[in-house]
């Protein structure tokens, strides 16, 4: 998709196109509307402040999106629609001992029944050891905290996703 493209969608295709980089649909109306955009600086920044100005619920409804990391089966089947630009998001995991993909599992499951979504990072580039170092690191904090800090990996997440998005 070119960035004239994607100012020329009708807003239902703009919605769709938008999904696959962030659920939250409160984010997705605000960039929707937001059209057109000048460049790819103009998208990242109307990103990041319609993102600022999401709810805790916006938050969680993005988190939602997301399959647990290394969960691969749930990766395939529930995400198909972000596949194009998700694709190698969690590259770390395939190449990762089994010892370690069974830590994710039960850490990720831990994290899960702690704050009640899934743990979130930005994931493009990490190795699994590293992944799950940076779970482990944050099992303990407050949920507020782990929204606050999801929030954040969240963004980084969407942003690199418009940018594989856009041609």
């Amino acid at each position: 998709m070119t960035l004239n493209e994607l100012n020329n969608l009708d807003n239902q295709q703009a919605s769709k196109w938008f999904e696959q980089c962030c659920a939250s649909r409160t984010w997705i109306y605000s960039m929707t509307n937001a059209r057109p955009f000048s460049d790819l600086k103009d998208i990242e920044e109307t990103a990041k402040t319609a993102w600022a100005k999401c709810a805790e619920q916006d938050y969680l409804e993005a988190f939602k999106a997301h399959p647990m990391i290394g969960d691969m089966n749930t990766l395939r089947e529930k995400f198909a629609n972000t596949k194009a630009i998700a694709a190698n998001e969690q590259s770390g995991t395939a190449v990762a001992s089994e010892a370690t993909l069974n830590q994710l599992k039960e850490a990720n499951q831990a994290y899960l029944d702690k704050h009640g979504f899934i743990f979130i990072i930005c994931a493009t580039g990490l190795s699994a050891d590293v992944m799950l170092s940076e779970l482990q690191k944050r099992l303990p904090n407050s949920t507020a905290q782990e929204i606050t800090n999801a929030a954040a990996e969240q963004i980084k997440i969407t942003l690199l996703r418009i940018n594989k998005a856009l041609a």
